[in-house]
């Protein structure tokens, strides 16, 4: 035993303490307190005198100290506010002098921790220590404020109590406990009271240890009644929030509750449906406005009927819901009237679109068999041209024209045949095809749909979906097509089908069998200049919001934009230029310009220098233009053919051409090679020379069957050392026996040498029916011979 635990024994020993019980309930608390007291540092918050609440205390620490509190007298110890350092590591530096006596009470041993119920009974002031360390023990003294008869402090006393009666009903936490409390507590006795009610305040441990060393009564009366002021605010401000969102909540909750009330209340009465049944009748009230076919009908009322039985919550029934849904979206029986009228249709086209007579005169043909049947039906339409010459808005006018409902959708990187068919109903996220979603968006059994892009359909592991079009697109069998989501038959028939394609090569041979084929061919340059003046400018004016008054552009700038900026068979980047000479003119409009006039003098200002220039064709010995077709319209393509050196006999081919233009080049070669004699040539001519054959622009591939007679030609003018005595250009194809076979394009290409300003040209008399039905403002002021075989074209040339 130390010299202190002596000391503690033998001066804190009281002939009354003995008879004190060790545990048990809460004690009042001793008359005469201890001098000497062991001391343990607490955080977060100082503890109180008058307040009884459990303490926990970490057992190796604090077990030494304990076992020696529990062996005095007394049973109290002191606990001092140390702020937030840990108690476990302070020192006797870190004690605040004033600190609170508690009774120890129910001390029972929980795991690692020790836990206690602490009485707290007065203030204390550390006069000196009696151990500095571990465990700390110090002489200390019991100040008590002078006794005060002072209205002044019954007034505060009543403030206090009357405030923390105030506080009850806003806080349920201290409630039974409280006021059983108040009781005891009287103005008349102000001290406890204060500390008491310090502690029931949520105040920061500063402020309460400031309340703990303010041992004047008034002074700490002050203090204390403006912390539970503090405290009854804040109370009050929860307790209104707390109110305004009850009282939201409890609204959402009533209405819920007597929305409730009243469906049972109506479906008992008969008066309403649930869910299920209100679908039911929706799908019903749908099919009943239709005119479905017998075998739609019965599976329908088949799927309603599993509908009925199904539970809400179930995959399955939202399956069938869907499944229902679509089938009573898909218009049957439901067609609109045509218009039939050749005039109306004749107006819409012409207003629409500029040019393309013979392809309004197809259109109208084909309106008026349908016409004279009483429905358009039973034809599908393939438009093929070069982007940028209208096919999609011809689409849209022969809709107009009908009064018809229009659905568009491409073709183009198509790979899944479900795009077309639907997919089967087990698979999750299953829907119908792209038809049955446009006969659903149009609500009409013959809207007009177009297929854009037909040519560039693709292929993958997901089927094919051109196979997936022949059936659609047969007049035979679209009256019967499946789809098989639906996995009911529709009928197509009377919807009429316009494709559109850059060019037929890709199509494959079965789908394209089913197209009836209309051509649009590019623009010359007055047409294209006709449809920027009549559609182009003024579209674009307006939509970027230019007055027609502020901006004007001649006559002569849109001939130098179309040949100078816009050369392509297509009217699609006229109408860019168009956009860009409008966009340079509106920022000088505000800048503060009124009007602007472009014409073929300033034009350079708004779009820079041509970036085509006057196409010169070349001319010279073993020089030929030759007329091409490509998907972006007609060309002119000048062949060269040159002696290399007179060593050996060979033939030599470049400019990137394909197997079949290689193939024309050889039968060429081969053709003059043995008809030298024919030509008044020399047959030995050939024995030692080196001929090279050369199709400029290298880095353009190029192919077709339309260049032997061109390739012939440009040999014999090197062979004759005589160059082609006129502006002329040819077409057709050779065969070894100097037969002069048909070739297409023959409007692209006779536009392509109107464009280069070549007005003689020659063509194979296979071809003189499509040159006859070319217009006439085509053919007015050409020069156009006919071969059959190619002596007529050598007799041409050079007689």
């Amino acid at each position: 035993m130390t010299d202190n635990d002596s000391a503690h024994h033998h001066t804190d020993k009281h002939p009354s303490d003995s008879a004190e019980p060790q545990s048990g309930g809460l004690t009042v608390p001793e008359h005469t307190p201890p001098q000497r007291i062991y001391l343990i540092p607490v955080k977060h918050r100082p503890f109180m005198p008058g307040l009884v609440q459990p303490v926990m205390l970490d057992k190796a620490r604090w077990q030494q100290t304990l076992e020696r509190v529990s062996q005095t007298p007394h049973q109290s110890l002191g606990l001092v506010y140390v702020g937030e350092k840990n108690p476990d590591s302070v020192t006797a530096e870190d004690f605040p002098e004033f600190g609170c006596l508690v009774k120890v009470h129910a001390l029972n041993e929980e795991n690692d921790q020790f836990q206690l119920v602490a009485q707290g009974t007065s203030r204390f002031r550390i006069n000196s220590w009696l151990s500095r360390k571990h465990p700390f023990m110090a002489d200390v003294s019991y100040p008590e404020p002078r006794a005060e008869a002072d209205e002044t402090i019954r007034a505060y006393g009543m403030a206090i109590i009357n405030t923390i009666k105030e506080l009850l009903p806003l806080n349920p936490l201290y409630n039974e406990g409280l006021r059983h409390y108040l009781q005891n507590f009287s103005p008349s006795e102000p001290s406890p009271l204060t500390d008491f009610a310090a502690a029931l305040t949520s105040a920061n441990g500063v402020e309460l240890q400031t309340i703990l060393e303010t041992v004047p009564l008034k002074p700490r009366m002050e203090k204390v009644l403006t912390l539970v002021k503090k405290e009854l605010e804040v109370a009050r401000l929860q307790s209104e929030i707390s109110d305004e969102v009850n009282e939201k909540v409890s609204q959402h909750q009533r209405e819920f509750f007597l929305r409730e009330q009243l469906k049972i209340i109506q479906r008992e009465l008969g008066l309403s449906k649930d869910d299920k049944t209100a679908e039911a009748d929706a799908f019903r009230e749908r099919m009943d406005a239709l005119s479905p076919p017998e075998p739609v009908q019965k599976r329908f009322d088949d799927e309603l009927q599993k509908l009925s039985v199904l539970e809400t919550g179930s995959p399955e029934y939202g399956v069938t819901r869907n499944y229902l849904d679509w089938l009573t979206n898909v218009p049957w029986g439901q067609y609109s009237d045509d218009n039939l009228d050749l005039g109306h249709a004749q107006t819409v086209l012409g207003e629409h679109h500029s040019g393309l007579d013979d392809v309004k005169d197809r259109i109208i043909e084909f309106l008026a068999v349908g016409a004279l049947r009483g429905e358009v039906k039973g034809s599908i339409i393939l438009l093929v041209g070069p982007p940028g010459v209208g096919k999609t808005s011809i689409g849209k006018s022969i809709a107009d024209a009908l009064d018809r409902q229009f659905y568009r959708f491409s073709l183009g990187g198509m790979r899944d045949e479900a795009e077309i068919k639907g997919h089967r109903r087990t698979y999750i996220g299953a829907m119908p095809g792209k038809l049955v979603q446009a006969l659903k968006e149009t609500g009409t059994g013959n809207p007009v749909i177009m297929l854009d892009e037909v040519d560039k359909l693709g292929q993958s592991f997901q089927g094919d979906p051109a196979s997936a079009l022949l059936e659609v697109l047969d007049p035979e069998q679209n009256q019967d097509f499946l789809d098989h989501y639906l996995d009911e038959r529709l009928d197509l028939s009377h919807a009429l089908f316009i494709c559109t394609a850059n060019t037929l090569d890709s199509i494959p041979g079965p789908l394209l069998d089913r197209m009836e084929v209309i051509r649009l061919s590019g623009y010359i340059t007055e047409e294209k200049v006709a449809i920027a003046r009549q559609h182009l400018w003024p579209r674009s004016l307006e939509r970027a919001g230019v007055k027609p008054g502020q901006l004007r552009i001649s006559d002569s700038a849109l001939r130098h934009v179309v040949e100078g900026y816009a050369r392509e068979a297509g009217v699609r980047n006229l109408e860019k230029q168009l956009n860009k000479i409008i966009r340079k003119a509106a920022v000088k409009l505000l800048a503060g310009e009124k009007k602007i006039s472009i014409s073929g003098k300033n034009l350079t200002d708004f779009l820079g220098q041509p970036y085509f220039q006057t196409e010169k064709t070349q001319r010279g010995v073993g020089v030929v233009t030759g007329l091409a077709w490509t998907s972006m319209g007609g060309a002119t393509l000048s062949i060269e053919a040159n002696q290399v050196h007179s060593k050996q006999r060979g033939f030599k081919l470049t400019g990137q051409l394909g197997d079949v233009m290689k193939e024309s080049a050889e039968i060429a070669y081969s053709y003059v090679a043995s008809n030298l004699a024919q030509f008044s040539l020399d047959p030995a001519q050939l024995d030692e020379a080196f001929l090279h054959l050369h199709v400029p622009e290298g880095a353009t591939p190029k192919d077709g069957p339309s260049a032997g007679v061109t390739m012939a030609t440009a040999l014999l003018s090197l062979l004759m050392k005589k160059r082609v005595p006129r502006k002329v250009a040819m077409t057709g194809e050779l065969t070894l026996t100097g037969q002069v076979l048909a070739v297409g394009g023959i409007r692209e290409k006779v536009i392509a040498a109107r464009r280069v300003g070549i007005k003689e040209v020659i063509l194979p008399e296979a071809c003189r029916r499509d040159f006859d039905e070319l217009p006439d403002y085509l053919k007015q002021g050409l020069t156009v011979h006919f071969a059959g075989q190619y002596s007529d074209v050598f007799h041409t040339l050079w007689g």
